[in-house]
C-alpha cells in the first residue's frame, strides 16, 4: 500500500467517525450538547468545534507546502473559507451550521488527500512552534497529526458518552472507507 493510500484511508475513516460521532450529538437537546461535563473544551458541542477548528488549522498550515499543486491549493483555499465555529453556547441553528461545516472540511482532506503525489509528502510544512526547532516538518507527518488529532478528541467525546450511557461506537473500523 502507498503512503498516498493510508493518507487517504486515515482521511476517509475520519470522516466516517466524524459523520457517526455528529449524529450521535444531533439527537442530544441543545442543553445536553452544550452542558459542561469537565473536558478542557468544556462540553460535548465544545470538543466537536474543537475538532472542527483542528482541521481547518491544519489546512491553514498546509497551504505554502503544496502551493505548487492547484488541485490541492484549491481544496485548501475552500477548506480555510469555512469559518472558525463561534465560542460559547451555540444555538440549534448553529450547531448545524457547525455539524455542516465539520462534514465540508472532513470531505476536502479527503479530496487532499486524493490531489496529492507521493512525492508531495515530503513538502516542507513551516511551524513556528517549539522556538523554531524544527522549522519545517514532512506534510506527512502533519496529516498523520490531523488524524491523531481527530481520534484523540473524539475519544474525549466517547468517554463522556459512556458516561452518559449513550451508546457510541465510532472508534472501531469501518471496511467500507478501504
Amino acid at each position: 500500500m502507498t503512503a498516498i493510500k493510508t493518507h487517504i484511508i486515515f482521511a476517509k475513516h475520519n470522516a466516517d467517525a466524524n459523520v457517526r460521532l455528529v449524529e450521535i450529538l444531533n439527537k442530544m437537546s441543545p442543553d445536553e450538547r452544550e452542558k459542561e461535563r469537565g473536558s478542557y473544551y468544556g462540553s460535548l458541542s465544545g470538543l466537536a468545534r474543537h475538532i472542527l477548528g483542528g482541521s481547518l488549522f491544519f489546512a491553514g498550515l498546509f497551504k505554502d507546502a503544496l502551493a505548487h499543486n492547484a488541485a490541492a491549493s484549491k481544496i485548501l483555499n475552500g477548506l480555510v473559507s469555512i469559518p472558525y465555529p463561534p465560542k460559547g453556547e451555540l444555538s440549534e441553528s448553529q450547531w448545524k451550521d457547525v455539524a455542516a461545516s465539520i462534514a465540508k472540511a472532513d470531505e476536502a482532506v479527503v479530496a487532499l488527500a486524493q490531489s496529492l503525489a507521493e512525492a508531495e509528502l515530503d513538502a516542507a510544512v513551516c511551524l513556528d512552534w517549539y522556538g523554531g526547532s524544527p522549522p519545517s516538518v514532512p506534510l506527512a507527518f502533519m496529516l498523520q497529526q490531523l488524524t491523531a488529532h481527530n481520534i484523540h478528541h473524539r475519544g474525549q467525546a466517547s468517554q463522556i458518552l459512556d458516561e452518559l450511557k449513550i451508546e457510541n461506537d465510532y472508534s472501531g473500523i469501518n471496511i467500507s472507507i478501504l
